[in-house]
Parts: structure tokens; sequence; C-alpha cells
């Protein structure tokens, strides 16, 4: 009489999970129909970003900080001038406020358009990468790829370069760009503006997993725009602070399985931040247009299946579109480009809408304009215990699938975050251990 073992391990193996921005893995323990353990591994060499802006002028941080990200160096641009000028006791009013809204339209536009057909949608429609998709969609690629050099195109107008802007400092711009070159982008942006809306109505056709959270949403809300570098910090559940009070209410932990910090509430919850809490918590204040189009879809709010977080990065495309175009319409190069600040002792908060989530900046600065101390929280270190979360729940419905089929299920909720795990301290292997 033969024995059947008590226990049977299965192991997946993903060499290269591509379409993210880092380096990590991710680990899965099932023990019979019960997921045991959750791990997203980050393993990318921590950065020490706030170690080394010790002791920095403040002068220097904007530059400093956008090299922590390739994809949203406006976000961390911003958060650091805000954070900075509000030690010096100082306010940028406008045009210089409108024209910081519109260098974060370039890169909503640029960032949202990349993730969106480059990295996830392909997972939706079956294909290894944008390459392949490409064969069978070459118009709808090519077209992407216009609106993404449009968004492209507003960063390097106003921030001086499309990558790592040069053109920001804390109290304005170096300068401003002319009108001629502000009549061209808009011109640019009118022509792809109809691809914008279709990319909507694209994106709402796609087959969207069955799978809803409770999520605690995470969102900056202002009372009268949508928001990007200004307002308050609000939840689902009615947290509702200025920015100054962000570390009263969140904190982060070290884990053993992560290089980068993972944020949660201070009672120990997770949260979601990123397009879906933000359109969750601001749709009244986004503009009609998009609204419209929003309910020709279908798509109502409080949205609580992540998957379809790509709807939501459309629709705040089209914001980004028409916002932008509406700037550039009444653009005036004639203002002093930036105010004059003096130097003073002071501790300043600043907190950004980048286009993964909110991003808090807290920096102290002594009499001579040195940096003592600095404190960075991005949105992916934030979304990490999230991302975990929900793999714990969803993985139960894709566990009895091929194993191809459930890892590539997988990442695909995984992408739903677009994960910039770069700016947290892509995924390199997934390993699920079953035993039963």
């Amino acid at each position: 009489m033969s024995v059947k073992p008590s226990t049977i391990e299965r192991t997946i193996h993903v060499e290269n999970l591509a379409r993210v921005e880092g380096e990590g893995a991710l680990y899965i323990k099932a023990v019979g129909d019960e997921i045991t353990d959750v791990q997203l591994n980050i393993f990318e060499p921590p950065r020490f970003y706030e170690a080394f802006l010790r002791g920095r002028g403040y002068r220097e941080v904007p530059d400093i900080t956008a090299r922590i990200c390739g994809i949203c160096p406006v976000a961390y641009q911003m958060s650091s001038c805000h954070a900075l000028e509000q030690a010096h006791g100082v306010t940028v009013g406008e045009p210089l406020r409108t024209l910081r809204r519109l260098l974060y339209c370039g890169e909503w536009i640029e960032s949202h358009v990349l993730h969106m057909f480059m990295l996830h949608l392909p997972d939706f429609l079956g294909y290894e990468s944008v390459v392949t998709m490409a064969a069978d969609h070459k118009d709808v690629v090519a077209k992407a790829l216009a609106l993404k050099k449009a968004g492209n195109d507003i960063v390097n107008f106003i921030g001086g370069r499309e990558v790592h802007p040069i053109n920001v400092r804390v109290g304005g711009f170096y300068r401003l760009p002319s009108q001629a070159k502000a009549k061209a982008l808009r011109e640019t942006l009118l022509k792809n503006r109809e691809f914008a809306v279709e990319t909507i109505r694209f994106m709402a056709g796609l087959d969207f997993p069955d799978f809803e959270q409770n999520y605690e949403f995470v969102a900056m809300k202002h009372p009268n725009e949508y928001p990007y570098c200004e307002g308050r910090i609000v939840s689902s559940s009615g947290i509702n602070i200025p920015v100054e009070a962000f570390l009263n209410e969140f904190e982060e932990i070290h884990v053993k399985h992560s290089t980068a910090l993972h944020g949660r509430l201070k009672d120990g919850r997770t949260y979601l931040v990123g397009p879906l809490a933000r359109v969750n918590l601001n749709f009244d204040q986004l503009p009609d247009s998009v609204k419209e189009i929003a309910k020709e879809i279908g798509f109502e709010v409080p949205c609580r299946n992540n998957f379809k977080s790509i709807i939501a990065r459309a629709l705040e495309t089209l914001f980004a579109v028409d916002h932008a175009i509406e700037i550039l319409e009444k653009y005036d190069d004639t203002p002093a480009p930036y105010i004059q600040i003096a130097d003073k002792a002071g501790i300043g908060h600043g907190c950004s809408e980048a286009p993964r989530g909110i991003l808090y900046h807290r920096y102290e600065v002594d009499a001579a304009g040195l940096i003592k101390n600095a404190v960075i929280t991005p949105p992916t270190a934030q979304n990490q215990p999230q991302i975990e979360d929900d793999l714990r729940h969803f993985f139960p419905s894709v566990m009895e699938k091929p194993e191809e089929e459930a890892t590539l299920r997988c990442e695909q909720l995984i992408r739903n975050y677009d994960p910039c795990i770069s700016c947290s301290t892509h995924f390199l292997k997934l390993k699920v251990d079953r035993t039963t």
C-alpha cells in the first residue's frame, strides 16, 4: 500500500517581470486554499536621498530630488519647492502657480500614456510587450506615442528639458519661454485631443477581472480645482488634514523582505493612492467634458476595482490635455519668472499628486540655508502594503489556473499600480510555494 505524501510544493519563477520601473521579486506561499504569506521583495539598493540632502543648500534640492525618478521628476520638484517655500514663509501666486500646474499636466500626460499603452495594455490584450502589440495595433501605438510626446513637449517647454527638468527653482522658474512656443504647443495638444477621448472609450471596453476591495482611498483635495500641488489630504473614511499633519496620520515601517519602507496608517491599515483614489475623491472637480465621457462609458464612483485604474488614468489624461490647452491659451511670458526668497531657518511640508499618487516631502532648514533633515515618502512605498493585500485576496481566484496564466494575472495586478520601485528604494522573480 502506497502512502500519499502529506505535502506537495509547487514553485513558480518569473525571471524577468517586465513593464515596471525598478528591481524586485514576489513571493507567495499557499497552504491548501489558504494564502499564508505574500512578500513584495524589493531588493533594489536603497538610494539614500534623504541622507545626502543633509548639508546641501536648499536651492539645490529641486534639481537633486528630480533625479529620484525619470518618469515623475516634476512631482519631486513640486513637492520639494512647496515644502521649502513653506519653510521660508512664502507662497508663490499667479501666474507662476498656474504654470506649475501646466508643468504637472505634461508629466501626467507622458506618464499616464506610457503606463496605459506601453506597460499595461499588453496585459489586457494578451501580448508579451508593446512591440508585439504594435504589429496588430500599429495605428493605436503610433497615436499613443504622439500623445506621450505632447506631454514631454509640455515638460520641455516650461521645465527646460523632457527628463529631469532644469528650469524649476524654489520660488518659481529661472525663465519663462516665449509666447510663440506656447502657441505652437497648444496646436499640438489640440491635434492630439481626440485620441485622448478615444483612449477613454477604448480602455472602458477592456475585459476587467471581477475583483473589488474595500480600499481606503487617500488623495489631495482642493476646494476649487482637481488637485496637483495644493490642497488638503483626505481619505474615503473621513481623514481631512493639512499637509503638515501628514506624519500624524501616516507612517513608514521597515520590513525584512524589502529595501523600501512600507507606508501605512498609524492604526496599521493599508491604503491606496494614485489615479483611482484621486478620481474617486475628486470626481466633483473634474470638468464637465470629462464627467460626460465618464457617464457615457458607465464609469461610476466610487470604483473599487483597481484593474479599472487604467480608465481613471485615461480620464485624468483628457483632463490634463484640456487643462494644458486652457492654460496655454492665456499664456503670458512677461511676468517675473520667480519671487525672491531670503534665507531663514524653518520647517516646511509639501505634498503633490505624482502620477502614481501623493508624494510627501518635509525639510528642516537652518539659518544658513542648509538642509538639516529631509523626509521623502513616495507613492509606491505607500502602495506596497496594499499591493500585497490585493495579492492575498486575488490569488485564490487564479490559484487553480495553469501556472503561466496565474503568474500573468498576478503580474497584471501589480502593474495596476504602475509601481516605480526606483522611487521607493522591475520586479524580476515571482515565487509561489503551494503546500496542500
